[in-house]
Order: structure tokens, then sequence, then C-alpha cells
């Protein structure tokens, strides 16, 4: 149940290897549902029966399509869950990227991050508000119903997952929206988005030990009750290895909050302006070894294909020099070296951080073309120097 907001045209159900199954696109956004789903759906189609067979005996088989029918619609709501996280970021005007439906719940992948802590507070907070106004309609639907039926039990297991689903992410540590809350509310009193990072993020590892420990302990001791074993039917291995499963996700998902929040902090250091190479214009025809040779004279890096007007057609590609021997480059134009430039190979001089990033994602080149705000040619950005740069930024230590 752990909610992590993390971030061509294809018919539903269609796999995708990124996503799982694509079931359709509320608001335009993507669904998808893992593998690992079905593996869950499993587990609580069987789990559900058991409860169901104790409380409906005549049902007989019938109990696991009333089961799998529960299952469906515990995801159901989950999906609504996370649909109240995407909408609220679209009204942000934040991307999502996709929805997907996974092994203990699901993710939202919103792309950016919120400008302001009460929009952080609000996006974190909605999913969980929308499970607790299930909760409470699956609680009316039920008192409407007598509960030794099968629409009563289905209306209870529905009201307590949702209850449970709320109650797990309010709990304050990263990744779960308890922690995104915790980590707006430090924002805004520190004026620090990293520090509200750091701070969620370990009392997430905090939580993470919390239930690797306390949970089989707490069912174990009969400390929550009978609740534990008329939902679920868990034994103690069970309670182990769910608690383990459940720990593991919400330490890994802290520690991966923790990487993104400095990713975006470093982000504002990659500058295309101070990453690209000098460049010089050379003709179709131009010898390689009279190119490199005009480049050394200028102390540049890089050689731009120019037409008669000096317009930039074709960047000589680094790889492609290197592959040519010294003895032959007086016979090799740089045209046969050359890539030619799409719209998509220009890019301005003054993109940095998440912007340039999201540019050469669009459009992978192993080259760029830099441009002034004029159209004047600025020089050659290598992907090869953005990754370093990245690297080296991130292996900085925290201020």
């Amino acid at each position: 149940m752990a909610d992590t907001d993390e971030t061509g045209e294809r018919t539903a159900k269609r796999s995708d290897p990124g996503g799982g199954i694509l079931m359709g696109r509320p608001f335009g956004v993507p669904v998808y549902v893992s593998p690992s789903w079905f593996l869950v759906a499993a587990l609580i189609t069987w789990v559900f029966g058991d409860r169901l067979d104790q409380v409906l005996p005549d049902l007989g088989p019938a109990r696991y399509l009333v089961s799998l029918f529960f299952a469906v619609a515990f995801y159901a709501s989950v999906l609504v869950h996370e649909l109240a996280h995407t909408i609220a970021a679209l009204r942000f005007k934040l991307p999502v990227r996709r929805i997907q439906l996974q092994f203990f719940g699901g993710v939202s992948e919103i792309e950016k991050e919120s400008e302001t802590p009460g929009r952080e507070f609000v996006l974190a907070f909605v999913g969980p508000l929308l499970s607790l106004v299930l909760a409470g309609l699956f609680y009316l639907g039920m008192k409407a119903v007598d509960p030794a039926t099968v629409p009563g039990v289905l209306l209870a297991g529905l009201m307590i997952s949702n209850l449970l689903v709320a109650a797990f992410n309010l709990l304050p540590g990263l990744p779960l929206d308890g922690g995104r809350m915790l980590r707006a509310v430090i924002w805004g009193i520190t004026g620090k988005p990293m520090t509200g990072t750091v701070a969620a993020a370990w009392v997430g590892r905090g939580l993470a030990v919390t239930v690797l420990l306390g949970l089989p302990l707490l069912t174990h001791t009969g400390l929550l009750g009978n609740r534990t074993q008329e939902i679920g039917g868990m034994d103690t291995v069970m309670d182990a290895l769910l608690a383990a499963i459940l720990a593991a996700i919400i330490w890994t998902g802290a520690g991966n909050s923790l990487r993104l929040a400095r990713l975006r902090e470093h982000l504002p250091e990659l500058q295309a302006r101070a990453l690209t190479r000098r460049a010089i214009p050379v003709e179709n025809a131009t010898p390689l070894s009279e190119a490199l040779r005009r480049a050394n004279e200028a102390g540049a890096r890089a050689l731009v294909v120019v037409d008669g007007h000096g317009d930039p057609t074709a960047i000589v590609r680094e790889t492609a020099i290197a592959s040519v021997p010294e003895h032959r480059r007086p016979w090799v134009a740089v045209s046969t070296l050359a890539q030619d430039l799409t719209d998509g190979m220009k890019v301005s001089a003054e993109l940095t951080g998440e912007e340039l990033l999201d540019h050469l994602r669009t459009t992978p080149a192993s080259e760029y073309l830099v441009l002034e705000t004029t159209g004047e040619i600025y020089g050659v950005l290598s992907t090869l120097d953005v990754e370093k740069a990245f690297v080296k930024a991130m292996a900085r230590p925290q201020s």
C-alpha cells in the first residue's frame, strides 16, 4: 500500500516494457498495471476467500470469485487515491508521466517538484483524503445492507482496506504521503526544501526499522487485537514477511527521495553555455587535417559544417574524427564525418538545469549545436561533457 510520487499512442492492455499493461488514459495520463499486481491480486483472492468461508460458508467455491472482485475493487480504490494526486498535480501545472498500480499500491510519477511548500502539502494530502472519503462511503453503504451478506462483507472489507491505505500513507516519513507533508511543513518553516527532504527521509528510515521490528511483535502479542487475524489470517511467518517487504519499500523509497532531491539541488549547475566546447565553422569539402589545424590554432575543440552563406548544416562527430587514422586525414573531407543538424539538435546557450536535461532527453544525440539568442554559433555541446559535469556535481559534498 506504499504510495510514492516521484518524475506514440498505444491501445489499452498492450504491454509496455517500462510500466506494465496499459489500462487507459484518464485525464490524458496513462495508467499501467505492473505484472506484480497479479501476484498480489491472487494473494488477496486466496486470503479474503478464506475469510468469506468463515463468514458465509454457503458460498462454496464461488467465494473466490467474490474475493477476486474485492481485489479488483481494492485496487480501483488505490487508483482513485492516485488520481487525486494526479488531478492536483495537473491543477498546479506539474506534468504527470504515468500512474502505475503495482505490488503494494500505486505510484503517481510527477516529473517536477511543487514550487511552494503549500502546494507540496496539498499535493500529498489529497491522496489519503480521498481514501478516507472512500472509507466513509463504504461505511455508509455497509450500514445500509445486511452485514451477513456478500455486499455487506465486501463493503466492510473495502472500508477497512481504505482506512489502512489512508493511515499507512499518513505516516510522517518519505516516501509516503505523510512524509511529503512533513517535508512541506519543514520546508515552509526553514525556507529550504532540501532540509525538509533530509528530515522526512530519515524519519522514513526510522519508520522502516519500526515496521520491521514492530509489526510482527504487535501481531504476535495480540496488541493489535484479533483484527489482523480476521482480515488476513496471517501467522507469524507471514507477519514477518509482510513487515520485511514494507520496511524494504519504505527504506528504499526514503533513500531514493534523498538522491532525487540532491539531483534537483545540483541541476542549476548544469549550464549549456559553461559546458559548451568552442567550435569553428568549416565548409563541406575542407580536408579533416586542415580543419583540425584551424581548430588547434583557434583553441577550439569542435567543428561545425556551414554552407556557402555561413549557416550551420551539420556537426562533425568527435567519435568519427577519432576513427580516422592521422595519415588519411588529408584525404578525408569533413562532410563525410558530419551528422546533419535537426531542429532538436540546436540548443540555446541559455538553457540550464532541468530544461537542458529535458531537451537532451527529448532529442537524443551525441553532440548538439549551441546557439546564441541571436542565432550565432556559440559552440558544440557533447552529451559526454554533460554526463561528466552531472557526476562531478553529484559527488560534491553537501554544504
